[in-house]
């Protein structure tokens, strides 16, 4: 996880980029695309007057720098850009954006995430997933650390043809074994492929644990990386595979199963052969039509404000009263956040 201060370190490092890019695809002359962790562009800034300098437009002269390496060799790459200059910069925050360039040097997709991780993350949030046809058809959808905490995101992402979801994480510890087990598990509940590319080492702050992976679409892991620096893992997926068994499994099936539910004994009452398709899920109905509703109900389950008196961060207001209390960590050091 590299440690950056202005657009001048940030460019040398999308220089290595461009290198890592040539010598992987040196070593792997089959590869149709390689992805890089978040943060692994920018580095992640704790200053926000350093933040706010290196935002970058897209496109500009650091994406050109990558999309020239992927035209030069021939491979489809998924970049990390924090952050991306919101349209009304430098009055709003930036954007936390994934961009996914072919072997073209063209930006086919844009992803900007939308769920910043609160409350350490000040990013804009996004508001969409997308689908992109990638190399030889697959179909590719980009999310982004924090966000695959969230199995909405996954749905949404392979509902929408999904057939390879790319999350880019900067995750760190103490999360290994929790964000390993997400990887399988929404793989195996979405019928998808899932490529993972985490950060590892320390930067000063945090200890990212790495363990990047590739997992096939029934939950089990094709290649995974350790916890080493620059560590890389490769897969072939078959095109071919994913899309008989969505079209042929059954118990498994759960892209099927969720939108023909109990189709058996429907079929067997006499009352059709499509199962029920009506959403049966009152908080997914409540958020649709009411978000405020939804929003006030998941208040009065947790609490109304989104700062936290106990464990201040930043100046995001709490209405509580300070209550005794320290929060430590591993080393045992005050932190200003």
């Amino acid at each position: 996880m590299p440690r950056l201060h202005n657009l001048k370190e940030v460019n040398e490092n999308i220089d290595r980029i461009c290198e890592l890019v040539k010598g992987t695809k040196l070593g792997l002359p089959g590869m149709d695309l390689i992805i890089f962790p978040e943060y692994s562009t920018h580095g992640i800034m704790y200053d926000k007057e350093e933040c706010m300098a290196t935002a970058v437009k897209i496109p500009g002269p650091e994406t050109d720098k990558l999309a020239k390496a992927c035209k030069d060799n021939k491979v489809w790459g998924v970049f990390s850009i924090t952050g991306e200059q919101h349209e009304e910069h430098p009055r709003k925050q930036p954007y936390n954006t994934l961009i996914l360039i072919d072997d073209q040097g063209e930006i086919v997709q844009k992803y900007r995430k939308i769920l910043p991780w609160c409350p350490i993350e000040g990013w804009y949030p996004g508001n969409s997933t997308f689908v992109t046809e990638g190399p030889k058809g697959l179909k590719i959808s980009l999310i982004i650390c924090d966000d695959g905490n969230y199995p909405e995101i996954w749905r949404d992402c392979t509902m929408k043809g999904a057939e390879l979801v790319i999350r880019c994480q900067g995750y760190m510890s103490p999360c290994k074994d929790q964000q390993v087990l997400v990887a399988k598990a929404m793989a195996f509940m979405n019928n998808c492929y899932v490529a993972v590319a985490n950060a590892a080492g320390h930067d000063g702050v945090y200890s990212y644990f790495g363990h990047s992976a590739i997992i096939g679409s029934d939950g089990r892991t094709l290649g995974e990386c350790g916890e080493e620096s620059d560590g890389v893992q490769y897969a072939q997926l078959s095109i071919s595979q994913i899309r008989d068994a969505r079209k042929h499994d059954q118990s498994q099936n759960h892209m099927f199963k969720l939108m023909h539910r109990g189709y058996t004994g429907v079929h067997a009452s006499g009352d059709g052969d499509k199962g029920v398709a009506e959403c049966p899920f009152d908080f997914y109905k409540t958020w649709v039509t009411d978000p405020a509703k939804a929003q006030a109900d998941c208040e009065a389950l947790t609490r109304s404000t989104v700062g936290v008196a106990t464990c201040p961060v930043y100046d995001l207001p709490s209405g509580e009263a300070k209550a005794n209390g320290v929060h430590t960590n591993g080393i045992n050091k005050k932190r200003k956040l």
